[in-house]
């Protein structure tokens, strides 16, 4: 190891430029070379020439001393270590990488070979070959390798050999070999030989049974039965008639007959599909209700819808006039009969049907916008009608709301002016003609009210006919009344007066009213 490291200083030192290149080449190696000669002798070494060789080196490779990455190997040197970039290992087309070795790819056993289905894949160093399939016999077939084997006929999905034959598979062909069974009596082989079936001596007609028994066929033999409806007697060796009628099998009625029977059913039934019990006809199927059927246990009942009543004949059904009984006292206004219902109306005008159908509810043509009142007048909603009402301020007064009107500051010498209400109000009243009398219908009063208020309340205009009246209910308060029945309907309008002594002063204040009074025939 010394010798090679004194080569390689030789090598680093020479002037020669293709000695240098050889050592510059050869250094890694020979610095490997060096670096493990002295792992291996470092002790006598050092030993030997101590003096030389004092302090020892520390191999930082073995030690895992080293600051190297993973991605570097680490190099030791005599007192230190270098860090080398690894080489990446690129290995040619048809090997792959296995530790750090490339080592061929066997393209016939992983499938990557391109070789075609009648050729056959041979694996090469790098590479592979596509050989040509051998031409095999008849009766030989290609194995997986290519090589002709032969094919066993006896395994294919149509035998070969027909019923009654084995098959026996020989090289590159087969054989067939006759088989054979013997059966029992009553029992015959089957076409192929192989097993014994039974004979039916019934369906061959080898059977001895009479012609009015029946043969039933049994394993090895057969039996003569009666026929269904007929016992057996056996004195006389004959077939006799039985009577099921005595053993009640029907539900209804039974009528016997030779080797059988007949049920029937009574009226209102039919013959169940097993020919012994009754079912019930429903008699509903064939409509013979002119509205409604109901079927019942052997009959049917007829009935009818609401507002219909059933005829004596039990089938038709005719229309109830409601209107004429107390149903048509539900209608608030009219009772119209339809078939059978009713319906109930209301007057053509100003009404319209509630949604429970019997009441008439009035149509609120204010609101719903279908009045003809003009833009200067007030629309006010009747029962069963409306009114288009105008509420213009007289001279000297000034309109300081809808339905209200101030009197203005009069002359210092207008005595008429002055005399002359100091406000007027309007207000609209509707009641029903049936209305009881005498009825209050309006009060009047100051507003607020102070100690030693009185007041004279009075109809100054529109009770021509008397129906109205007035009564004073304390000293600060007056009232309106209806005074007597109102035969219809009627409109009137009335001023009502009320004239206010308070400390001294009499001032008036006149209520414009508007009466309706509506029909009460809703």
């Amino acid at each position: 190891c010394y010798e090679s490291f004194c080569l390689l200083l030789f090598c680093v030192f020479r002037i020669d430029i293709s000695v240098f290149c050889f050592c510059f080449l050869c250094f890694p190696v020979v610095l490997l070379f060096y670096n493990h000669c002295l792992s291996h002798t470092h002790t006598h070494t050092l030993k030997a020439q101590s003096v030389l060789c004092s302090p020892a080196d520390v191999d930082e490779c073995v030690t895992n001393t080293h600051s190297c990455r993973q991605s570097q190997m680490c190099v030791n040197m005599v007192g230190s270590f270098v860090c080398e970039q690894q080489r990446r290992i690129s290995c040619p087309e048809g090997f792959q990488q296995r530790r750090n070795v490339c080592v061929d790819i066997d393209e016939c056993e992983d499938g990557t070979h391109t070789c075609g289905v009648g050729s056959v894949c041979e694996n090469t160093v790098g590479s592979f070959l596509c050989g040509t399939k051998l031409t095999c016999l008849t009766g030989f077939t290609h194995d997986s390798h290519g090589n002709c084997v032969d094919v066993n006929e006896c395994n294919a999905v149509v035998v070969p050999c027909g019923p009654g034959s084995s098959c026996i598979n020989t090289v590159g062909s087969f054989t067939c070999r006759q088989r054979s069974k013997t059966c029992s009596y009553g029992y015959h082989s089957t076409s192929d030989g192989t097993k014994c079936v039974d004979v039916d001596e019934c369906e061959v007609g080898v059977h001895r049974c009479g012609t009015s028994q029946i043969c039933h066929n049994l394993p090895g033999t057969y039996r003569c039965d009666c026929q269904t409806g007929y016992k057996y007697d056996s004195l006389r060796k004959v077939c006799n008639d039985v009577n099921e009628c005595w053993l009640r099998v029907c539900a209804h009625m039974c009528v016997n007959s030779p080797g059988s029977f007949h049920c029937s059913c009574s009226p209102g039934f039919f013959l169940a599909s097993d020919g012994k019990n009754c079912e019930d006809v429903n008699e509903c199927d064939q409509s013979p209700c002119s509205q409604q059927c109901a079927n019942i246990h052997g009959s049917y009942q007829c009935y009818c819808q609401q507002g219909f009543s059933l005829k004596e004949d039990g089938h038709s059904c005719h229309d109830i006039d409601e209107c004429s009984q107390s149903v048509g006292a539900l209608c608030s206004f009219h009772c119209v009969n339809t078939e059978g219902s009713y319906q109930c109306s209301c007057p053509p005008i100003g009404y319209v049907l509630s949604a429970n159908g019997h009441a008439c509810r009035d149509v609120d043509e204010c609101t719903s916008g279908t009045h003809n009142c003009s833009s200067e007048q007030r629309c006010y909603n009747l029962q069963g009608s409306y009114r288009c009402l105008s509420f213009d301020c007289p001279i000297s007064y000034k309109k300081v709301s809808d339905t209200r009107c101030e009197r203005v500051s009069c002359p210092a010498n207008s005595l008429e002016c002055q005399n002359a209400p100091m406000r007027i109000s309007h207000y609209q009243l509707s009641f029903q003609n049936n209305i009881i009398v005498p009825a209050q219908i309006f009060r009047i009063g100051p507003s607020p009210t102070y100690s030693g208020d009185h007041v004279i309340v009075s109809i100054v205009k529109g009770n021509q006919d008397g129906y109205f009246s007035t009564r004073k209910l304390n000293s600060f308060t007056g009232a309106v009344y209806l005074q007597r029945q109102v035969g219809g309907a009627k409109d009137f309008l009335i001023d009502v007066e009320m004239k206010l002594l308070r400390q001294g002063t009499l001032t008036s204040f006149l209520s414009r009213i508007y009466v309706f009074i509506t029909s009460s025939s809703m």
